[in-house]
């Protein structure tokens, strides 16, 4: 029974858990489109979407909250707060998207996904 388990383990300690997705979100925030498997993306989303919510404050608190986070990538800690952020300054919540992708993994037959962040038109 999984009473009292909130996230998958992934088979890993959890160093190297930590570890995976702060470099999963590292290269979403960098890339703003990642291919993954379906349950690291599902994992990795409310990772994200908090990072997000706090970049919305904009605060010396906040930036140095998202700096640990991050494991001190300032250059996806700016690129959070001055490109990411200011999108969804006016979104509650649901930054980032899943996709399925109808193909597997040809190694060892792993769903595939698609995570990226949810673009929205500028309203000029």
């Amino acid at each position: 029974m999984r009473h009292r388990v909130k996230t998958k383990s992934f088979h890993r300690p959890k160093e190297q858990r930590e570890a995976l997705f702060i470099n999963l979100a590292i290269s979403l925030i960098e890339h703003e489109k990642i291919e993954t498997t379906l349950p690291k993306a599902k994992v990795l989303r409310p990772f994200i979407e908090k990072l997000v919510s706090l970049a919305k404050k904009d605060t010396v608190h906040a930036r140095r909250l998202a700096l640990s986070r991050l494991r001190n990538n300032k250059k996806a800690m700016n690129k959070l707060f001055k490109e990411i952020a200011p999108l969804y300054k006016d979104r509650e919540g649901g930054y980032i998207r899943i996709y399925k992708l109808p193909k597997k993994r040809i190694g060892d037959s792993a769903e595939l996904a698609i995570i990226e962040f949810v673009h929205l038109e500028s309203k000029e």
